[in-house]
């Protein structure tokens, strides 16, 4: 890896302020976080467009639903636990229900928000969001991606929803790597199984592979950015041509990543799948290394849960 670990919010706050100063038709709602968000690079590059609501999430979103309707792109941020929660309904109602373009920018996201603890760790985010109707749903695995993520997504007509890190995370992709919404990247050939991640958990996932090739199974790594519209395509090439599926998300397993690429299967190509992720737990305060240790989200149990899925599969 060429470059640092970096916070996937980085990414999006750079790539943000570069649109800005290209597209005078993108303006930004934020409710006082937009410094955590950074948010604020576009704020210090077009100031006459950056407009605060105080801590008021419903508000800014009521005010992004405004400024969509009147033609602009409008783009709101705050942490992910502040966002989806709080402005439930108006983003439902305002934003959702009338097919408006707002993107929601949500940092903060997981269990790698460490420090700050249960309150602050938004592990339903992506389950809630998918749900809703006209919302697509994006979780960037690196600073790079997150910067490709925020320009395609404001480049989209509709409502949009990015996850995005406040921990460092491991780079991996490059300028060179694809980035097409709802189009997964397979960044590990392999044979036996197949994991499917998204965010942080696409690093895990490739150093388990790494791990799993010295017991001779070979593991394809894919990186599902986009949980909706969900690459329904490669999911159900890697349960054809593997036979097996592991799921990895920082989230809540129930009404994820694990949950959506479930529901595909299910329907089309029935295989074996073992889910990594929260089970039906808060979290609490700590490193996010150490949070990634005691909720079993490292490789070492990634590498677990392919070793179950293949004995199922042999089954």
């Amino acid at each position: 890896m060429s470059m640092k670990p970096a916070p996937t919010r980085d990414g999006f706050g750079e790539e943000l302020a570069l649109i800005g100063k290209e597209n005078r038709n993108v303006v930004v709602v934020s409710a006082d976080l937009e410094d955590a968000t950074r948010a604020e690079y576009f704020k210090k590059a077009c100031p006459d467009r950056f407009f605060t609501m105080g801590i008021a999430e419903q508000d800014m979103i009521g005010m992004a639903a405004g400024l969509a309707s009147e033609g602009f792109v409008a783009v709101t941020n705050s942490f992910a636990v502040f966002l989806t929660n709080r402005a439930y309904d108006q983003i439902r109602m305002d934003i959702c229900y009338n097919n408006l373009n707002v993107k929601l920018a949500a940092t903060h996201a997981g269990i790698t928000v460490g420090e700050d603890g249960a309150s602050a760790q938004c592990l339903e985010d992506i389950a809630i969001m998918r749900v809703l109707p006209n919302m697509k749903v994006l979780c960037p695995m690196d600073t790079i991606e997150a910067k490709k993520a925020t320009r395609a997504m404001l480049a989209e007509k509709g409502p949009f929803y990015i996850r995005l890190s406040r921990a460092p995370l491991p780079v991996v992709t490059d300028e060179a790597t694809p980035f097409t919404i709802g189009k997964a990247n397979i960044m590990r050939q392999g044979k036996d199984v197949s994991v499917i991640a998204c965010g942080v958990m696409v690093a895990e996932a490739l150093a388990a592979a790494e791990e799993l090739a010295k017991e001779n199974i070979s593991v394809r790594v894919v990186n599902m950015h986009t949980i909706k519209p969900l690459d329904v395509d490669a999911v159900m090439a890697c349960a054809k041509e593997t036979g097996a599926v592991v799921t990895a998300e920082e989230h809540q397993v129930a009404g994820g990543l694990g949950s959506a690429v479930a529901e595909a299967l299910v329907q089309s190509v029935p295989v074996p799948v073992e889910m990594v992720g929260m089970r039906d737990a808060f979290g609490q305060t700590g490193t996010p290394d150490q949070l990634m240790k005691f909720y079993k989200l490292k490789s070492v149990d990634i590498a677990a849960a392919v070793r179950k899925v293949i004995q199922r599969k042999k089954g």
